[in-house]
């Protein structure tokens, strides 16, 4: 058994975990730290266009908090990825993961004492929204850079376009089906989580982000040290 178990075959299950970990995130930006999304700059970006507008309830300085947030760390996390071979790249997303638990641990700290988004709140409220972003613009690049298909951990809208365009009604074969449905489960299983842990605090929240991307980590760090075929198709 251990003879057929290699990093490629570890890696999917350590980015579905990760993606999870988008859910959370984004459950607690969007409910908790004032209508912005921190993983999701899709999302983050049509806010930020409504902000510009004037609406309601979404705020300009946030959402661009939360972009230049996920741009800086998106940069380091290229910076440490840039030149690596396939070997060299299950070890280099380790370090990049790394980061990213330090500033989610960051963004957690912050959330000590933090109740609602309000002017004694301010600089914590911006602490997490900086810190989240950072660590999920790192991650970003790592998982950009291993190109895991169907595997974002944070855009799900070309996965779930998959599931309908390759389907036995679009003739096609669909081969990611299995991946494809986990993603969507995995984001949703987070988010639900987040929601849910948010009635009792943001500090919870954002512990089980800390907790979730520490495992994983340590499965993709383990995973390293066993061969790697990246060649193949994964």
């Amino acid at each position: 058994m251990w003879k057929a178990l290699t990093a490629d075959s570890i890696l999917p299950y350590a980015l579905l975990g990760m993606t999870a970990v988008t859910g959370l995130v984004d459950a607690v930006s969007f409910l908790s730290l004032g209508h912005v999304f921190t993983a999701n700059m899709t999302g983050n970006i049509v806010l930020l266009a409504f902000a510009s507008t004037g609406v309601p309830q979404v705020s300009l300085a946030r959402s661009i908090t939360a972009l230049c947030g996920f741009l800086a760390g998106a940069a380091v996390g290229g910076r440490i990825m840039a030149g690596a071979n396939a070997v060299a790249q299950f070890r280099a997303a380790s370090l990049v993961f790394a980061l990213e638990i330090v500033f989610l641990v960051g963004a957690t700290l912050a959330a000590l004492g933090y109740n609602a988004v309000s002017s004694p709140h301010l600089l914590r409220l911006y602490a997490m929204i900086a810190f989240t972003a950072i660590a999920m613009g790192m991650r970003n690049a790592a998982v950009r850079k291993l190109a895991v298909p169907d595997l974002t951990t944070t855009v799900l809208t070309l996965t779930i376009t998959g599931i309908a365009a390759d389907s036995s009604l679009a003739r096609g074969t669909n081969p990611h089906l299995q991946r494809r449905i986990a993603a969507v489960v995995a984001m949703f299983a987070g988010a639900t989580l987040g929601s849910i842990t948010l009635r009792l605090s943001v500090f919870l929240a954002l512990a089980f982000s800390v907790v979730l991307s520490s495992l994983c980590s340590l499965a993709l760090l383990i995973s390293s040290r066993f061969p790697c075929a990246r060649k193949a198709e994964m």
